[in-house]
């Protein structure tokens, strides 16, 4: 007997999740060979464990956890899970929506990894995660003010960091840009391409 297709078993993993996991989950999809469920906020843990301890699913391996914003919309962090079956040799791709006041529910009692992940997602977007164990930033220093991936957040950040020759100490003071907005008018040869550019006058002796 030959092996199932890929397609087959995505199929059947599709059709025993909608029916096992109805209150968990709102939608499945299937689009370029890779599943997406989006999952219910407050049943995230309870899917999760199940993922991974089901027979059918054996998604074991947590291989990433990040967020993206959409401020536009009503809920505007999604919350992306990542999982792996090294068992069964799938993925599969787990949704959750949640605003900047709702906290999301810490699976880092399922997979250990995910407490540094939602430490990021909470330091670069402001993700609340109840029930971490140490819920606290991790790439920006202390005291940094804002969330430096969301959508609305400054290019330039809100603070520069420099070394003060007076304090001999480095300092924190509010972002200075040093050089004026200029209109470039790409005639200058600092400031771009030349109107010709050297050796042109070849390309045109070639058409003769």
């Amino acid at each position: 007997m030959s092996a199932p297709s890929r397609a087959s078993m995505i199929s059947e993993l599709r059709i025993h999740l909608e029916e096992s996991q109805k209150g968990a989950i709102s939608n499945v999809r299937v689009a370029v060979g890779e599943m997406t469920v989006i999952a219910n906020r407050g049943g995230i843990v309870k899917l999760l464990e199940f993922l991974r301890d089901d027979s059918q699913c054996r998604f074991e391996t947590l291989v990433d956890l990040c967020a993206c914003d959409y401020p536009t919309e009503p809920e505007r962090f999604e919350v992306v899970y990542h999982m792996l079956s090294m068992r069964l040799n799938q993925r599969i791709r787990v949704k959750i929506r949640t605003d900047e006041a709702t906290p999301v529910p810490s699976v880092a009692s399922v997979f250990p990894v995910a407490n540094w992940y939602e430490r990021e997602a909470f330091d670069m977007y402001g993700v609340i995660f109840s029930g971490h164990p140490d819920l606290r930033r991790i790439l920006t220093d202390y005291g940094f003010e804002g969330h430096p991936l969301r959508k609305d957040f400054p290019l330039t950040g809100r603070v520069q960091v420099r070394y003060d020759e007076a304090q001999k100490r480095v300092i924190n003071e509010p972002v200075r840009l040093v050089q004026e907005y200029r209109n470039f008018d790409f005639l200058s040869p600092w400031e771009g391409m030349q109107a010709v550019i050297p050796g042109d006058e070849k390309a045109g002796e070639a058409k003769k």
